[in-house]
Protein backbone atom coordinates (compact mmCIF):
# COMPACT_ATOMS: atom_id res chain seq x y z
CA UNK A 1 0.00 0.00 0.00
CA UNK A 2 1.60 3.54 -0.70
CA UNK A 3 0.27 7.16 0.40
CA UNK A 4 0.05 9.71 -2.08
CA UNK A 5 0.82 13.15 -0.50
CA UNK A 6 -0.94 16.27 -1.66
CA UNK A 7 0.60 19.64 -1.66
CA UNK A 8 -1.35 21.83 1.00
CA UNK A 9 -2.60 24.58 0.54
CA UNK A 10 -0.79 27.06 2.81
CA UNK A 11 -1.73 30.81 3.38
CA UNK A 12 0.94 33.31 4.28
CA UNK A 13 1.74 37.25 5.12
CA UNK A 14 2.73 38.55 1.24
CA UNK A 15 6.33 40.07 1.27
CA UNK A 16 7.76 41.87 -0.97
CA UNK A 17 9.93 39.20 -2.55
CA UNK A 18 6.20 37.53 -3.23
CA UNK A 19 5.72 40.50 -6.07
CA UNK A 20 7.19 39.34 -9.07
CA UNK A 21 5.07 36.05 -8.44
CA UNK A 22 1.79 37.93 -7.71
CA UNK A 23 2.49 40.54 -10.84
CA UNK A 24 2.42 37.58 -12.95
CA UNK A 25 -0.56 36.30 -11.93
CA UNK A 26 -2.10 40.04 -11.86
CA UNK A 27 -0.98 40.51 -14.84
CA UNK A 28 -2.55 36.95 -16.51
CA UNK A 29 -5.97 37.47 -15.12
CA UNK A 30 -6.76 41.24 -15.46
CA UNK A 31 -7.13 43.32 -18.77
CA UNK A 32 -6.58 46.14 -16.43
CA UNK A 33 -3.98 44.85 -13.66
CA UNK A 34 -3.00 46.60 -10.68
CA UNK A 35 1.04 47.74 -10.66
CA UNK A 36 3.12 46.25 -8.40
CA UNK A 37 3.13 50.27 -6.77
CA UNK A 38 -0.57 49.52 -5.72
CA UNK A 39 1.01 45.95 -4.31
CA UNK A 40 4.13 47.50 -2.83
CA UNK A 41 1.97 50.61 -1.54
CA UNK A 42 -0.52 48.32 0.23
CA UNK A 43 2.20 46.40 2.01
CA UNK A 44 3.87 49.43 3.18
CA UNK A 45 0.49 51.06 4.61
CA UNK A 46 -0.12 47.65 7.05
CA UNK A 47 -2.80 46.54 5.07
CA UNK A 48 -3.77 42.64 5.75
CA UNK A 49 -1.74 41.21 2.30
CA UNK A 50 -2.07 37.33 2.12
CA UNK A 51 -0.83 34.36 -0.41
CA UNK A 52 -1.74 31.11 -1.23
CA UNK A 53 0.89 28.48 -1.68
CA UNK A 54 0.86 24.76 -3.25
CA UNK A 55 4.22 23.54 -2.26
CA UNK A 56 5.87 26.55 -3.91
CA UNK A 57 4.07 27.64 -6.62
CA UNK A 58 1.75 30.74 -5.94
CA UNK A 59 -1.82 30.02 -6.41
CA UNK A 60 -3.43 33.60 -5.16
CA UNK A 61 -3.35 36.28 -3.26
CA UNK A 62 -5.81 39.19 -1.55
CA UNK A 63 -5.36 42.36 0.11
CA UNK A 64 -7.48 43.76 2.98
CA UNK A 65 -7.92 46.49 4.69
CA UNK A 66 -9.76 46.59 7.96
CA UNK A 67 -10.56 49.99 9.74
CA UNK A 68 -13.24 51.20 12.26
CA UNK A 69 -15.21 48.06 12.15
CA UNK A 70 -15.52 47.32 8.27
CA UNK A 71 -13.08 45.61 5.87
CA UNK A 72 -12.81 46.27 2.39
CA UNK A 73 -11.21 43.32 0.28
CA UNK A 74 -9.81 44.87 -2.40
CA UNK A 75 -8.15 42.40 -4.45
CA UNK A 76 -8.78 39.06 -4.24
CA UNK A 77 -7.03 36.78 -7.35
CA UNK A 78 -6.58 33.23 -8.24
CA UNK A 79 -4.57 31.82 -11.07
CA UNK A 80 -5.84 30.54 -14.12
CA UNK A 81 -4.85 27.09 -13.81
CA UNK A 82 -6.01 26.91 -10.45
CA UNK A 83 -9.57 29.15 -10.99
CA UNK A 84 -12.84 26.73 -10.53
CA UNK A 85 -10.56 24.43 -8.16
CA UNK A 86 -12.31 25.96 -4.70
CA UNK A 87 -9.09 27.57 -4.05
CA UNK A 88 -11.30 31.58 -4.47
CA UNK A 89 -13.42 29.94 -1.97
CA UNK A 90 -11.18 29.24 0.29
CA UNK A 91 -9.06 32.29 0.36
CA UNK A 92 -12.36 34.08 0.28
CA UNK A 93 -13.13 32.26 3.72
CA UNK A 94 -9.71 33.09 5.17
CA UNK A 95 -10.01 37.12 4.28
CA UNK A 96 -14.00 36.69 5.54
CA UNK A 97 -12.56 34.88 8.63
CA UNK A 98 -9.26 37.50 9.26
CA UNK A 99 -11.31 40.58 8.73
CA UNK A 100 -13.70 38.98 11.49
CA UNK A 101 -10.92 38.43 13.71
CA UNK A 102 -9.62 42.26 13.57
CA UNK A 103 -12.88 43.07 14.75
CA UNK A 104 -14.55 43.57 11.23
CA UNK A 105 -18.56 43.79 11.59
CA UNK A 106 -18.32 43.68 7.78
CA UNK A 107 -16.66 42.83 4.60
CA UNK A 108 -16.98 45.06 1.26
CA UNK A 109 -15.72 44.81 -1.76
CA UNK A 110 -16.74 45.71 -5.61
CA UNK A 111 -16.24 43.38 -8.47
CA UNK A 112 -17.02 44.37 -12.59
CA UNK A 113 -20.56 43.55 -13.73
CA UNK A 114 -18.82 41.47 -16.12
CA UNK A 115 -17.09 39.26 -14.08
CA UNK A 116 -19.65 37.06 -13.80
CA UNK A 117 -17.31 34.10 -12.40
CA UNK A 118 -16.63 35.89 -9.24
CA UNK A 119 -19.59 37.44 -9.02
CA UNK A 120 -21.20 33.43 -8.79
CA UNK A 121 -18.64 33.12 -6.29
CA UNK A 122 -19.57 36.16 -3.89
CA UNK A 123 -23.27 35.29 -4.32
CA UNK A 124 -23.05 31.74 -3.21
CA UNK A 125 -20.69 33.23 -0.32
CA UNK A 126 -23.64 34.91 0.81
CA UNK A 127 -21.99 38.79 -0.31
CA UNK A 128 -25.67 40.76 -1.33
CA UNK A 129 -25.44 43.92 -3.46
CA UNK A 130 -25.59 47.15 -2.21
CA UNK A 131 -24.73 49.90 -4.49
CA UNK A 132 -23.12 50.90 -8.15
CA UNK A 133 -20.12 52.58 -8.39
CA UNK A 134 -20.38 54.41 -12.06
CA UNK A 135 -17.05 54.26 -14.55
CA UNK A 136 -14.95 53.04 -11.46
CA UNK A 137 -13.16 50.31 -13.37
CA UNK A 138 -10.83 50.98 -16.66
CA UNK A 139 -12.12 49.13 -19.30
CA UNK A 140 -10.86 48.66 -23.00
CA UNK A 141 -13.89 51.00 -24.32
CA UNK A 142 -13.45 53.68 -21.44
CA UNK A 143 -14.83 52.70 -18.12
CA UNK A 144 -16.56 49.93 -16.70
CA UNK A 145 -19.32 50.06 -13.28
CA UNK A 146 -18.26 48.37 -10.34
CA UNK A 147 -21.13 46.55 -7.94
CA UNK A 148 -20.55 47.12 -4.28
CA UNK A 149 -21.35 44.21 -2.36
CA UNK A 150 -21.38 43.61 1.42
CA UNK A 151 -21.11 40.44 3.60
CA UNK A 152 -21.98 40.66 7.46
CA UNK A 153 -19.44 39.03 9.66
CA UNK A 154 -21.72 39.04 12.23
Amino acid sequence: MSAVLKDVAELASMRERDLAEVMAIESAVYSHPWSRGNFADSLRAGYECRTLRLGTELVGYFILMVAAGEAHLLNLSIAAAHQRSGRGSALLRDAASLARSLGARNLFLEVRPSNLGAQALYTRFGFRRIGVRRGYYPAPSGREDALVLTLSLQ
